[in-house]
């Protein structure tokens, strides 16, 4: 990790934007920039992951505690479904993952519907009991 790098990011990657264009190859920290472009795609899975796991919390909560929906869990079941959305057409490869992702935060979401709603954790399904159409379905809620 060169010092440039470490005591100022912003200038650093601007430097190597500037190198770049410029054609100055030999000049260009090529070792970091490969790194700092793996941790981009990484940093879009995990919005991606983070994104799931907010929404599947909504699903599960709206599924459970019937006598509680709110326009407050349907915006943001709505809001989440449009912003996944939005990344999943800004990266399309991260859709190969998202059997993979919804079974990875599925986990995550049981536990924060757990913590919102004061239910034990076992009133939840052990696996995800919703499709990847129907997470993805503008008008699906479960009943």
């Amino acid at each position: 990790m060169t010092t440039a790098y470490r005591q100022d990011f912003y200038a650093w990657a601007q430097e190597q934007a500037a190198l770049i264009r410029a054609g100055k190859l030999t000049d260009i920290d090529w070792a970091q920039v490969a790194e700092e472009i793996d941790d981009m795609g990484k940093s879009e899975k995990r919005a991606m992951e983070s994104r799931l796991e907010v929404l599947l919390m909504h699903l599960l909560k709206w599924q459970v505690q019937q006598d509680r929906r709110s326009q407050s869990w349907q915006r943001t079941i709505r809001d989440q479904r449009r912003r996944l959305d939005r990344l999943l057409q800004e990266n399309p490869s991260l859709k190969s993952l998202l059997a993979e992702s919804i079974a990875d935060v599925y986990p995550s979401a049981v536990i924060a519907a757990a913590n919102e709603t004061g239910l034990d954790e076992d009133r939840f399904p052990d696996a995800c009991p919703y499709t990847d159409r129907q997470i993805f379905d503008r008008e699906f809620l479960p009943d």
